[in-house]
């Protein structure tokens, strides 16, 4: 079975969605504040991670952030009752893998987690059998650009590169079809997890390469 860590405070939709996950073919564990949810978060594996932005002791945000920190590439759906754009790019531009308001419907969730377990295999070369895989080692390279989708780094001629989440996603998607057109609504759609809008500059403000 796939294991979910279900990082929320609330306890009744922890409960209905266990229930509703576990037939789906999800192990789901819950954590209900944030200090439970970063212990368990780094002391285990999990397939996928639940997380709710609002949480008691730490925030969603900060746990995101020191997973992260700590090179750890578990996949990360957030949660949160606001839909405010501002906190979905910023969940995003953090290294969160998808951004799913409340209330929602759990057919949504499970298929945007099928789609988040997807995508991480497929990158990695290998489809996974039932749905998912452990993560192993995958490299991205044209000419002295390299990437490690698994820790999350890049480099260009040896020199590590900082990148936000969004931007790491843009290059990935450019060097996993290296010399091949792609459409500016897919673009956007892998960097920013949403559809191009008219008069939208977000893609052309990104610089895959920051001057130190």
């Amino acid at each position: 079975m796939t294991r979910i860590l279900l990082i929320d405070d609330d306890r009744e939709l922890c409960g209905l969605l266990r229930e509703y996950l576990e037939p789906e073919g999800f192990s789901c564990t819950v954590a209900h504040n944030g200090a439970d949810g970063l212990r368990q978060a780094t002391g285990e594996s999990w397939d996928i991670i639940i997380l709710d932005v609002m949480l008691p002791g730490k925030t969603g945000f900060q746990i995101l952030s020191a997973l992260r920190g700590q090179e750890n590439a578990v996949p990360i759906l957030m949660l949160t009752a606001r839909g405010d754009d501002v906190d979905r790019v910023i969940g995003l531009e953090m290294g969160a893998d998808d951004y799913l308001p409340k209330p929602f419907n759990p057919r949504e969730l499970v298929a945007r987690m099928r789609a988040i377990l997807r995508r991480t295999a497929t990158s990695c070369g290998s489809a996974p059998a039932g749905g998912t895989s452990p993560r192993s080692a995958c490299i991205l390279s044209v000419g002295d650009l390299c990437m490690d989708t698994v820790h999350r780094k890049v480099s260009l001629g040896g020199v590590n590169i900082s990148l936000t989440g969004a931007e790491f996603r843009l290059l990935q998607l450019l060097l996993e079809t290296p010399g091949v057109p792609v459409a500016r609504e897919q673009l956007t759609r892998q960097a920013l997890g949403r559809g191009a809008r008219p008069f939208d500059r977000s893609l052309e403000w990104m610089r895959l390469f920051p001057l130190p």
